[in-house]
């Protein structure tokens, strides 16, 4: 799996011109889900981005995670994460999991997420074209790859 993460300070995403989810302060996760990956993948990554601590504390250092800001998580499922432009102009998808791998893998994320954190977590609609507005605080992005555990 491969996540883009984006430290928010607002979010929402549209379908058809209506706002179907939103959040304000925390993150919003690109989600990647390739051929290859399993549940154990989603776990390590769930883990991993609830733990990332890259929000400030009242120094003004990064040093704080989403659940200790009492944060929001949204998740969008994003198979162009596995875009291979190594040949010619248009990218190919053939690392990307088809869509009936890659549902329930998604689903799965949503629901791990949501018992690390102990909340409700944000989402698109799998498979739909979807408007993703954000505003990315900081700027903080950051690139993760369950393969090579970084």
């Amino acid at each position: 799996m491969r996540a883009v993460i984006q430290r928010t300070s607002k979010a929402h995403v549209e379908i058809d011109s209506h706002i179907i989810s939103s959040i304000g302060c925390g993150i919003l996760v690109f989600l990647g889900i390739e051929t290859e990956d399993e549940e154990s993948d989603i776990e390590w990554l769930a883990n991993k981005i609830v733990g990332l601590r890259i929000f400030d504390d009242e120094s003004g250092v990064m040093n704080r995670n989403i659940v200790d800001i009492a944060g929001e998580v949204m998740i969008i499922s994003q198979f162009t994460l596995y875009a291979s432009t190594k040949k010619g102009r248009r990218p190919s998808y053939l690392r990307s999991a088809k869509p009936d791998k890659a549902r329930p893998l998604y689903d799965k994320a949503i629901n791990i997420f949501e018992n690390i954190m102990e909340k409700s977590v944000a989402r698109g609609k799998f498979g739909a074209d979807m408007k993703v507005s954000l505003t990315n605080d900081g700027p903080v992005t950051i690139i993760i790859d369950t393969k090579n555990r970084e």
